[in-house]
């Protein structure tokens, strides 16, 4: 009887209890480790007492053996059998070690439905763990391509999409305009307002960028103070009435606890040019127009100089 006893505390009542100590542990999963030891344990135990009857055994030990491969790996799975091998010495000490070859129909239809139903939930198990490792693996892989300020992309990103739009504009033949922002005397805010002054005025201008920009405008966080905008398909004149209009808006910006704040920005375009050997190439001539509009007063939009050397 009190075979039996044990049989069903194990079977009914240890599972609620190995729940119960892995969700009030410290470290659930350690706790959840160390109950699935204990369950080999068990396996072992029960599988000498049944005399290795073998359907009963092999459902048994197969089970626990799929549990710790699938939470530990090979080192779980080693644990758990040299736990089944303490088991079984356990049972032989109390009943003594025996044999029964013999299966009966009963124990068939017994064991069916674990054979059959476990394998598949320990495959829907790991269907959805690798479902959300996929999911977390693109979250991480997309916060790794975001600015975390400002949501627009970061500097590694933006020149990695510039490369492939000069590239696509090469073989294509393609137009496209990249655009580089410069917030006015940046530092000058931070120090006179702070930094978190400064930030407000950072997301502003990524919110403004979103509200101007087209879906498939490209913009980025490039530096500290620097914004970088892809325009494909954008000839040059339509992207400096663009800019200047967002320049415009952006200049209307009020921080509510520093309404004296005045903001401007300083723009340079480059539109792509076929002589332009690389995107590196590209990027500079937009950084030379920014630095022309720094030098002729800033809050302004200047374009590259290449292209007024091309057109005269």
């Amino acid at each position: 009887m009190w075979v039996w006893a044990l049989l069903l505390v194990n079977g009914l009542v240890w599972p609620h209890l190995a729940y119960q100590l892995a969700t009030r542990s410290t470290f659930p999963y350690d706790a959840e480790r160390r109950n699935l030891v204990y369950d080999a344990l068990f396996s072992g135990f029960w599988a000498a007492t049944l005399q290795f009857t073998p359907l009963a055994t092999v459902t048994l030990l197969s089970m626990v053996s799929m549990n710790n491969v699938a939470a530990g790996g090979t080192r779980l799975l080693v644990r758990g059998a040299l736990a089944q091998l303490l088991g079984i010495a356990v049972a032989g000490m109390l009943f003594g070690l025996q044999f029964n070859p013999s299966v009966s129909l009963t124990q068939v239809y017994a064991c069916l439905p674990m054979l059959t139903l476990y394998p598949m939930a320990i495959g829907m198990v790991c269907y959805q763990l690798a479902i959300k490792l996929s999911e977390h693996k693109r979250a991480l892989s997309a916060l790794s391509r975001i600015d975390s300020l400002t949501g627009l992309l970061n500097h590694g990103s933006w020149k990695d999409l510039l490369q492939l739009k000069f590239l696509k504009c090469t073989q294509q033949q393609g137009h496209a305009t990249i655009a580089l922002i410069d917030i006015d005397h940046f530092k000058q805010i931070n120090d006179s307002h702070g930094h978190i002054v400064g930030d407000a005025v950072l997301r502003q201008l990524s919110l403004e960028l979103r509200r101007n920009l087209r879906e498939n405008d490209l913009a980025g966080r490039y530096g500290g103070d620097e914004f970088c905008v892809i325009l494909p398909q954008m000839p040059l004149q339509q992207a400096a009435r663009v800019m200047e209009r967002m320049r415009e808006t952006f200049s209307n910006y009020r921080n509510p606890q520093f309404p004296e704040l005045r903001v401007s920005l300083s723009i340079g375009l480059a539109e792509f040019q076929p002589s332009y050997i690389d995107a590196a190439s590209w990027l500079n001539a937009a950084d030379r127009a920014l630095y022309a509009a720094k030098d002729t007063g800033r809050n302004r939009v200047s374009v590259s100089e290449e292209l007024v050397a091309q057109s005269a």
